[in-house]
């Protein structure tokens, strides 16, 4: 497995990135099999130290988690716990896509932007137009998956959100986490 460990304006010395290597590993070991790369981003706000690390399976799916603690290898051990947990909650769906799969998850290419935050109720005047305006421009890409793959993605990776491209369709869907709790889908293709 690759590793990518990186400190985000602070020094990662070399005890550290041996120390993620020897426990991120172990973790991955037990729950996934073959992974392809990591990368592991320090860096810390305030007093606290913040790590998120990010796991690339071979099936395509992604898991990801962060941590936060007083001390860079406490942060780093909350990340590898959330990580190792994850990983145990989907060992059986994860082994299942694989077999199932023949290939790896095919991504398409799609632009992604940040947009700035409406002012309300702060500045009294209208403003001159109804067009946001746009902080960041990146690429991302968007997965070939299940409608349960995209759910299972959308759960490793933490994200509240997923959009994917149902397989043998052309259109985009969403899965999201709702209030409640409970998992939302939406498949504009599918009329009622």
């Amino acid at each position: 497995m690759r590793y990518q460990i990186s400190g985000h304006q602070i020094d990662i010395g070399e005890s550290l990135t041996n120390h993620v290597k020897t426990e991120l590993g172990e973790a991955i070991a037990k729950y996934a099999e073959r992974p392809t790369d990591a990368q592991v981003i320090f860096s810390k706000r305030g007093h606290e130290y913040i790590c998120e690390a990010t796991v690339h399976l071979s099936t395509g799916l992604n898991a990801s988690a962060s941590g936060r603690a007083p001390e860079i290898y406490a942060a780093f051990d909350d990340t590898c716990e959330k990580m190792e947990k994850q990983l145990r909650r989907y060992k059986r769906r994860l082994k299942d896509h694989y077999r199932d799969r023949k290939e790896p998850v095919e991504v398409f290419g799609a632009s992604s932007y940040i947009l700035a935050a409406s002012d309300d109720g702060v500045d009294e005047q209208e403003p001159e137009t109804l067009q946001p305006m746009i902080i960041a421009e990146m690429e991302t890409s968007i997965p070939s998956l299940s409608v349960g793959e995209a759910v299972m993605q959308m759960e490793l990776a933490g994200a509240p959100v997923l959009i994917f491209h149902p397989e043998g369709k052309t259109s985009l869907n969403v899965v999201y986490r709702r209030d409640d709790g409970n998992i939302g889908w939406i498949d504009p293709s599918d009329k009622a």
